[in-house]
């Protein structure tokens, strides 16, 4: 017998019957049905759902195994780690939309940079991090070994080494689940993240002498040329897109590039397609393409599960999760 399932469920299904609420729901049965067919997912991480403490559901779903990928941008990769060891010196502003300049300025000064309604202190998250971060560059680098950037991270997280720093429960940390489920992460565009800002002050000061020993965006997608072309001949793989930008951007042109620029024949487009987004159409904006639009790119098929839910993720993802997780 399968099991109840939980409040959360229980509520949502319960009242959320129409428009964007009900859009919700279909793309989380459509998403709870892909993997009953054997499917595999990817989820995509725009914006800043770290922050955002996306961590507390979708570590648990990394763990149930409803989660087998990850593209995120840098952002959402170091800042899981800000929050994992700096939370408690975070601070909220919950008037954010009436601050002043002056107000801006004295954040500044007290070294508080806001995310919306958050601010992420600098001491205690990113130089905590990155002193840890900087030892393993320059120990690879001394190596003549070559890493990505969340691999650096996996190494961090697995030897403890931020262990006597962590502020909240590590299961809520989606990259501690990552890191030991060693999950596949894609991170386009990394250099554009504070760590990546971080790294290339270390690579201008000589203290990390290879510019390369942290590997980039064009590696990325090669290695995830491999990963899809392996996994897909087996079982179809799903795209869950948080948001826009690069970090679903990239990923998702892993399939043209496969069939149009590498000129192969058969490759599976991806099986499903759900984003998350405010963003609109009528400003020729990547980020709220629908996904039809995608038809014409070589990305989705014409029989391919296809939603739209437009609304704010930090609100929706969590719901979503909880559907599918049953909770």
């Amino acid at each position: 017998m399968a099991p109840q399932p939980g409040p959360v469920s229980q509520f949502v299904r319960h009242n959320f019957r129409h428009f964007n609420a009900a859009a919700m729901v279909d793309a989380a049965d459509g998403w709870t049905r892909h993997l009953e067919k054997g499917g595999k997912m990817m989820v995509t991480l725009a914006g800043a759902m770290s922050t955002a403490e996306l961590g507390i559901t979708l570590a648990e779903m990394i763990r149930q195994d409803k989660v087998h990928a990850i593209s995120c941008t840098g952002a959402n990769l170091e800042e899981d780690l800000f929050n994992l060891v700096a939370h408690d010196a975070y601070e909220r502003v919950p008037h954010y939309r009436t601050l002043s300049i002056k107000e801006e300025e004295a954040l500044l000064a007290r070294h508080m940079n806001r995310v919306t309604d958050t601010c992420i202190p600098e001491a205690e998250a990113m130089r905590r991090l990155e002193k840890v971060v900087l030892a393993e560059w320059m120990a690879a680098d001394a190596a003549g070994e070559r890493y990505f950037p969340h691999e650096f991270y996996y190494r961090i997280l697995n030897s403890g080494k931020l262990k006597e720093f962590y502020q909240i429960d590590p299961k809520d940390s989606w990259m501690i689940a990552a890191a030991e489920k060693n999950l596949p992460i894609v991170v386009p565009g990394w250099e554009d993240s504070t760590t990546g800002n971080m790294y290339a002050s270390h690579v201008i000061t000589g203290e990390v002498k290879n510019v390369h020993t942290v590997r980039t965006g064009i590696e990325y997608m090669t290695w995830l040329a491999d990963w899809y072309t392996e996994l897909s001949a087996s079982t179809s793989i799903g795209f869950f897109q948080i948001g826009g930008g690069i970090a679903g951007d990239f990923p998702i042109c892993v399939v043209p590039m496969l069939h149009q620029d590498l000129q192969r024949e058969n490759v599976p487009l991806w099986g499903y397609f759900c984003q998350i987004s405010e963003a609109t159409t009528s400003y020729g904006g990547y980020s709220g393409a629908p996904p039809a639009e995608k038809i014409t790119w070589g990305k989705l098929g014409a029989e391919t599960p296809m939603y739209v839910i437009e609304s704010d993720a930090s609100i929706v993802a969590p719901l979503v999760f909880a559907l599918v997780m049953g909770q």
